[in-house]
């Protein structure tokens, strides 16, 4: 079937799955189905997206952007949103695509999104229909795409989304306790786009409607199985899987070697051997272009949940009236996996197409006025950029924020200011609020002190979200995040300008328990500053888990520094892990006497002692 755009006509077809936006402008879902396709006028898709998410066409659901952006060059897209993996008609709703199914977990890697850090069942899935959990798989890449290799056999597997992404190479799996191969191997997928993927995916699509499928290889921004090794000059071979899998030391090699080529567009492959084959990390994509990027938000999202759906989404309901205005992240903080999916390079949106988007909400059905948040990983990184950035590179040796900012780092909060006015003034628009928080260790000087004051007169709804995650300089040396005097400098000045103003605004420090480098030692002096300083029950506690290919990750599997090769102290016991966490929220019912009980059996008397003494003051708090 030759390939055709989508025509005015198709969408008055479509029927009941159309919703109006304006003046005789429709926008409308893709197909779920043949019967919706048959009222496009559609015989056969294209590409099929699978996901694990229920189907939201809204920009910050993955598998909605991507079927928007092959929509729009020209692709008829279907959707497969959270199929029953044991129902075979389930995956054969659309029946056969032309070029191939894309495959991806959905926004949250499935084992993450199915398992508490503690190998609990989860009772919910934000991602789901009513929060419903078990609708997803684990390891729902694999699982789709073996049953899609059952059905159909011969049609490509482009497999995508952060669970791929994160899974690329040889990683550490919490789940398994081991380390597994490329997921591209499990999944038996021909190639997998990591990152933010609309150029890869896009030109996946254009090769293979060129018959090109033997010619995937290359491509920027994926990752593909090949028995030849890439050119020396042009790559670097880390250790093999079976090395990673049998020597700590190699797996941090192999860890450290790929990192260093991870985010740099100019960057080598990276080729890492399984057995007689070779799996192939090309460099990453280019950055979008600011056109680009706000062409991707430009697209004709409904914004909504697919109709079907007689609960609500309860992911969509925190960012329904939200405005992502960047994408990337500068920080390189070993827990997260933000950097290694979006990478450092920072990529913004125009004025105008902000405030575009901003029109379109505020002419939402059910919008009060508030738009809950405009900003990206990290609000006050709109508009940064260095020398190497503005060239599409980042320094392979040398981190943004860590130990301290880049000098050559520029932020620009002038510009996010002018952004976050122009939004505020869209007619509709009552309030604008920094929903995602912001990088306080950016802001020490005057300019930065000015654009907090702004944020706590217009942007802060009570409210203001950071990540100190520690107060031990030398857990968050380990975390490569900045020492605790910035945090403590920033809250002081929050307070003081709050003060000033008249306004009763609290920051909600984020916390993390249990990370690598982290001593019950640690974790106490973390315990009393928040019972002594902060004098509020703390609620905003993850504990730690070991994500796929975070430099975390490799310290908690090998128990040393993947960068410094330092012997690094790693909770593993069960009681410790929970001491820790515990000592977090000592206000919470049982965990006083745990901690009390625990330590009494550690027969750690000092910090018994220093428990103790901690008694009255959480009874007055």
């Amino acid at each position: 079937m030759p390939r055709a755009t989508l025509r005015a006509s198709d969408a008055r077809r479509a029927g009941a799955g159309v919703r109006r936006r304006g003046p005789g402008v429709r926008h409308f879902f893709l197909p779920t189905s043949t019967a919706e396709m048959t009222r496009l006028g559609w015989r056969q898709c294209d590409a099929i997206i699978v996901t694990g998410d229920a189907y939201v066409d809204h920009p910050s659901f993955g598998s909605a952007v991507i079927a928007r952006v092959l929509l729009d060059v020209g692709f008829r897209v279907g959707i497969i949103a959270q199929p029953r993996w044991s129902v075979p008609d389930d995956f054969t709703k659309l029946g056969r695509p032309r070029l191939f199914f894309g495959v991806t977990a959905g926004n949250v890697d499935s084992m993450v999104a199915n398992f508490s850090p503690n190998f609990r069942r989860r009772h919910t899935d934000d991602y789901s229909p009513a929060g419903e959990p078990g609708l997803r798989p684990d390891r729902a890449v694999i699982v789709y795409c073996n049953r899609l290799r059952e059905l159909y056999k011969g049609v490509p597997l482009v497999i995508g989304g952060i669970e791929a992404s994160l899974r690329r190479l040889a990683h550490y799996d919490y789940w398994d306790n081991a380390v597994r191969r490329s997921v591209l191997l499990d999944a038996r997928a021909d190639i997998l786009v990591y990152g933010m993927g609309e150029k890869a995916v896009t030109e996946v699509a254009r090769r293979l409607d060129s018959d090109c499928a033997a010619s995937l290889a290359g491509i920027r921004g994926t990752a593909t199985v090949t028995r030849d090794l890439p050119a020396p000059d042009s790559s670097v071979v880390v250790p093999s899987f079976e090395e990673a899998s049998k020597n700590p030391q190699a797996f941090n090699e192999a860890f450290r070697l790929w990192r260093r080529e991870a985010d740099d567009p100019a960057g080598k492959h990276v080729a890492q051997a399984h057995g007689d084959r070779y799996v192939v990390q090309h460099p990453p994509a280019l950055p979008l272009t600011q056109a680009e990027l706000d062409g991707v938000y430009a697209l004709p999202y409904t914004r909504l949940p697919l109709p079907v759906y007689e609960q609500k989404i309860p992911a969509l309901e925190t960012v329904k009236f939200s405005i992502t205005s960047h994408r990337g992240c500068l920080g390189t903080c070993t827990f997260c996996s933000l950097t290694a999916h979006q990478g450092r390079i920072i990529q913004w949106r125009s004025l105008e197409s902000i405030v575009a988007e901003a029109r379109v909400i505020a002419a939402m059905p059910g919008f009060k006025g508030h738009i809950t948040d405009v900003g990206g990983p990290t609000a006050n990184m709109y508009g940064a950029t260095c020398p190497q950035m503005r060239k599409r590179r980042v320094c392979p040796d040398r981190e943004c924020t860590f130990p301290r900012p880049c000098p050559s780092l520029k932020l620009d909060t002038v510009a996010e200011l002018r952004v976050l006015a122009a939004v505020r003034a869209v007619p509709g628009v009552k309030k604008v609020s920094i929903g995602t928080g912001i990088r306080f260790d950016l802001l020490d000087d005057d300019p930065g002190l000015n654009y907090v004051e702004q944020l706590c007169r217009h942007y802060v709804s009570g409210q203001l979200r950071i990540a100190p995650e520690h107060v031990s300089d030398g857990v968050l040396a380990v975390m490569h995040k900045a020492s605790h005097g910035s945090y403590a400098r920033f809250r002081e000045r929050f307070t003081d300008i709050n003060r000033r103003l008249s306004r009763k605004q609290y920051l909600i420090p984020y916390f993390i328990s249990g990370h690598p480098g982290a001593t019950v030692e640690d974790a106490f002096e973390l315990a009393e500053y928040l019972v002594r300083t902060e004098r509020f029950h703390i609620r905003q506690v993850q504990q730690f888990t070991p994500l796929p290919m975070t430099a975390a990750g490799a310290a908690y599997h090998t128990g040393r520094d993947p960068f410094t090769g330092r012997i690094l102290h790693v909770a593993r016991d069960p009681k410790e892990i929970r001491l820790q966490r515990a000592l977090l929220q000592l206000h919470e019912p049982g965990n006083f006497a745990y901690a009390e009980r625990t330590l009494k059996t550690m027969k750690r008397d000092d910090l018994l002692r220093r428990l103790r003494r901690l008694r009255p003051l959480l009874r007055s708090s």
